[in-house]
Order: C-alpha cells, then structure tokens, then sequence
C-alpha cells in the first residue's frame, strides 16, 4: 500500500465519519439542505486537501467544525455583500408572535427562532446542543476564548427561552413546577 492509499483510508476512518453531523449543523446554520451539502462538502474538500496538516490522535470532529465555521463565515460574508446590491427581505416577522399557545411550538418556529439568533450565538448553542461539544472544545473550534464562547452560549439559549415563552407552560417540567406549586 502506498502512502496515498494509506492517507486515504486514514481520512475515511477519521473525518468522514463525522460528514452527518456536519451535515446536521450545516443544514440548522443555512436553513437550506443545498446550501449546507455545498458547505459540507466544500468542508470535506478542504480537510482532504489539508490532512498531512491534520495530527493524529487529536479531536478529528472539532478540527472538520472548524473548517465547516470558517467556511460558513467566508460564505456569510460574501452573501452579506451581494444583498447590498439587492433589497431585502422584510426582516421584520416575529414568528414566536405566531406561536401556538395551546400546543407544542413547530419546528418551523424553532427553525426560524434559531435563525434569528446572531450567527456566533447559533453555531456556540448548536454545537453545545445538539453536537455536544464542551465549551472548551467549542473554544478552540472557534478560536474564541473560553469565556467568550459561555457569553455566547448563555445569550443564545436566553434569547431561545425568550422566544419560546408564549409557549409557556407546554413544555412537560414547567407543567410539572406549575402543579407542585413551584
């Protein structure tokens, strides 16, 4: 076996495990399935055209987040720039507003009141979350500091619980305070 062969089989054992949750928080962070397949793989591109630089035994999935968030700000900066030359959209819309106060909020509205986070708050809250990174591993994800990333994270799930206070009382544990008395 060659050494291209074995950087091969070393990159599909290691980083291409991750690619569905990649996908995952690339979808959330786009809100478009096409958009977050071109960034994952132009994520995947990248980290195969980087692998000598990668180092064994370290954390593969945050070094792949990193790439996939870099990415994404490039991205996001390059969108920002080209909505100058359009008119935007009416940005105005509360969809917690729309809430459904007698049953569960939908995931269009959980959808959309992540999408209303700033884009630090909803990567910090989506790797915590549902990728389960520790705020030190989002840190150097991130190359945020420590502390910068817990602000970030405090403010985002703030800001979530906020967002979903019309919907108070649906969820099971505050049901369970309120007939408790607590």
């Amino acid at each position: 076996m060659d050494a291209w062969d074995e950087q091969r089989l070393h990159f599909e054992r290691e980083a291409l495990p991750h690619a569905k949750s990649l996908l995952r928080t690339a979808w959330r962070l786009t809100q478009s399935l096409a958009a977050a397949e071109d960034l994952v793989q132009d994520t995947l591109l990248v980290a195969w055209r980087t692998f000598e630089r990668y180092e064994r035994g370290t954390d593969c999935k945050a070094w792949l987040f990193r790439i996939m968030l870099n990415g994404s700000s490039r991205r996001r900066s390059q969108a920002q720039r080209q909505d100058k030359l359009f008119t935007s959209l009416d940005e105005g819309d509360n969809f917690a507003a729309k809430a459904h106060r007698d049953g569960a909020p939908l995931s269009w509205e959980v959808e959309a009141m992540l999408k209303a986070l700033p884009e630090e708050q909803r990567a910090v809250l989506l790797l915590a979350v549902v990728e389960g990174f520790t705020c030190r591993e989002i840190s150097e994800i991130t190359n945020a500091p420590v502390g910068t990333v817990m602000s970030r994270l405090s403010r985002a799930r703030a800001a979530m619980r906020d967002q979903l206070l019309p919907y108070e009382g649906w969820f099971p544990r505050q049901r369970e305070k309120k007939a408790h008395g607590m």
